[in-house]
């Protein structure tokens, strides 16, 4: 399995205007650069803002499929600026229904492992002015990935990605998204999820909760 870059993105944290007389301090507003720097801690002059729910060592690469950029730009008639969803790597050929949780790719001079399945905010929206943009990356579970570095190395345009381990049980981004985004998890779903060593932290925390609760007759 191998992808390719198209599109590179770094950035810091920025003021970014979502309405009348309105604006919010987020890291999604990346711009694009012929290589970068990628560390245990993620690209040098790249940063998220929410570190609650961004960022962190399992979280030092965010992905995005290319395609789905035709989608969105035929569905709504647009055409969405670079690095719209935020992403560190817009990539072509690695859609969310064939990459894996454990996959280990290499990338120019790095090494990387996916972690978790993007679980996409409204920040989507506010950044394209397109809140539909959101609920439709939501629906659809087109929302990337997020990977960790496994080793330290500098990334370009135009390199490739390729696959050089995967996981024994192959549990797949999509997977991930219709047992826990769209809440159709059975329990033997996620612990099947729980399994993958290569799992996020917060992400797996989360699942755990989930599992927890559907245990206890509770459904999220």
């Amino acid at each position: 399995m191998v992808g390719k870059i198209v599109g590179l993105a770094i950035g810091e944290p920025k003021e970014m205007a979502i309405g009348r007389n309105r604006t919010m301090t987020t890291g999604i507003m990346k711009q694009q650069v012929p290589k970068a720097m990628l560390t245990q801690h993620g690209f040098v002059n790249d940063a998220s803002h929410d570190l609650k729910h961004h960022g962190g060592v399992d979280r030092t690469v965010c992905i995005y499929p290319a395609e789905h950029y035709v989608r969105w730009n035929e569905q709504f008639g647009i055409t969405l600026p670079d690095a719209a969803f935020g992403e560190n790597l817009t990539v072509t050929g690695l859609l969310e229904k064939d990459v894996c949780i454990g996959d280990v790719f290499r990338v120019g001079g790095a090494i990387i492992q996916v972690t978790e399945a993007r679980n996409p905010c409204n920040t989507i929206g506010k950044r394209n002015e397109l809140s539909e943009l959101f609920k439709e990356v939501r629906n659809t579970g087109y929302t990337g990935y997020l990977c960790r570095t496994i080793e330290v190395g500098e990334i370009k345009l135009g390199d490739e990605l390729i696959c050089l381990e995967r996981p024994d049980d192959l549990v797949t981004v999509a997977f991930c998204h219709d047992k826990i985004l769209h809440g159709k998890g059975t329990v033997d779903d996620l612990i099947r999820i729980l399994e993958v060593e290569a799992l996020a932290e917060r992400y797996r925390f989360d699942v755990e909760t989930r599992l927890i609760n559907l245990v206890d007759g509770i459904v999220l």
